[in-house]
């Protein structure tokens, strides 16, 4: 166990490995040729990188026509990156004026405040849902793994229109608070934020900034965070 866990740790000690797997964050399939210029090294290195991401069961891959696409091999792998990244953000922040580390460690404005973390939403905004939610009494803590979903909090996603089948409430793991590393406090992971994310999506309270995992929230996504859970947004829909 010892050994795996230091042979996973070591692959993740690479900079261009460690690039690959920040782009991956955002739950959608890059080929290889994408992969190297983000991680800024020839292709060939990155082929052998992704090799060694595959075979660590990191990332996974599917082939198409001539073309390879690399994503995560699971959901536990992007938690796991993100709360790596709420380790290291934290150290980066521990030392220094924090001004100006801000400016080197970590996303800052857009992507800060609201951003997809592999199939659920991250940043500032989901972090302030959960709060609304546990303090509402939708969401209960029960362990550090996992949020029990309430009677009162069943009610009020049914009426928001989130569709989860009967059998999937009481799962464990169905939501399960995952740690934000921006703001170093939980927002809502699982099959429930998964299936918040593609509501929000859906009702276009939400909507995607192209190029970046950031999104934006529209004008009316701003009315109904006030109006539903009293979460004011700032004008714009978010930091810039």
């Amino acid at each position: 166990m010892r050994l795996d866990l230091a042979e996973t740790a070591l692959l993740l000690s690479d900079p261009g490995r460690a690039a690959i797997v920040m782009a991956l964050l955002g739950n959608i399939a890059l080929p290889a040729g994408q992969l190297a210029i983000i991680a800024n090294v020839a292709p060939q290195t990155a082929s052998g990188h992704l090799a060694k991401l595959v075979s660590g069961q990191i990332l996974a891959v599917e082939q198409q026509g001539r073309h390879r696409y690399y994503r995560f091999a699971n959901a536990e792998v992007a938690h796991a990156i993100e709360a790596l990244l709420a380790i290291t953000s934290s150290r980066s922040y521990g030392s220094g004026n924090a001004k100006d580390m801000a400016s080197k460690h970590g996303p800052t404005g857009a992507l800060a405040y609201a951003r997809t973390c592999y199939s659920h939403l991250a940043g500032r905004l989901a972090v302030e849902m959960a709060a609304v939610f546990e303090k509402r009494e939708y969401l209960r803590q029960a362990d550090s793994k996992g949020f029990v979903v309430t009677r009162k909090g069943r009610e009020w996603l049914e009426e928001l229109g989130v569709d989860v089948a009967e059998n999937h409430w009481e799962r464990p793991q169905f939501a399960r608070p995952c740690l934000d590393w921006t703001e170093r406090r939980h927002h809502i992971a699982g099959k429930l934020g998964a299936e918040l994310l593609a509501r929000l999506r859906q009702m276009k309270w939400i909507a995607p900034v192209r190029g970046s995992r950031a999104v934006r929230v529209t004008i009316q996504g701003q009315e109904k965070f006030q109006q539903l859970l009293g979460i004011r947004v700032p004008v714009g829909g978010g930091p810039r």
